[in-house]
């Protein structure tokens, strides 16, 4: 009798290859492992991987998301225009809508992504290509 074993699968990024790391600095993305990738528990989809800028800091904060200011009790450093983090889709989709959408690393973005925008507009903002 052979027993079956299954190897969890690992997270693909937007060009179908595997997810690679968005940050080493800042424990990045919803499990704080540096890597954007989507589980059950996150429902906000922390998918793109990008590079912030001072203009998506100032619409998030408008927005009601913070993203400058530390909060230690939730493992989060606070963030500088140029520093690379895992954010959700749908905001990055309204940043995009308004002109704002920080540029992203596509390598390490989240093929689930794709639910929400497509790999062209992606492509439109990519860094790496």
């Amino acid at each position: 009798m052979t027993e079956s074993t299954t190897t969890p699968q690992r997270p693909r990024n937007v060009l179908g290859e595997p997810l690679a790391p968005c940050c080493h600095e800042n424990a990045s993305g919803f499990y704080r492992d540096g890597f954007c990738r989507v589980g059950p528990e996150d429902i906000g989809v922390h998918a793109i991987c990008a590079e912030v800028t001072e203009q998506f800091l100032v619409f998030s904060r408008a927005r009601g998301n913070d993203l400058v200011t530390p909060r230690p009790d939730f493992g989060f450093p606070g963030l500088a225009p140029g520093d690379r983090w895992c954010l959700c889709t749908g905001r990055w989709q309204e940043a995009l809508a308004v002109g704002l959408a920080p540029p992203v690393i596509l390598a390490s973005t989240d093929q689930r992504a794709l639910d929400v925008v497509t790999i062209e507009e992606l492509r439109r903002h990519a860094l790496d290509g």
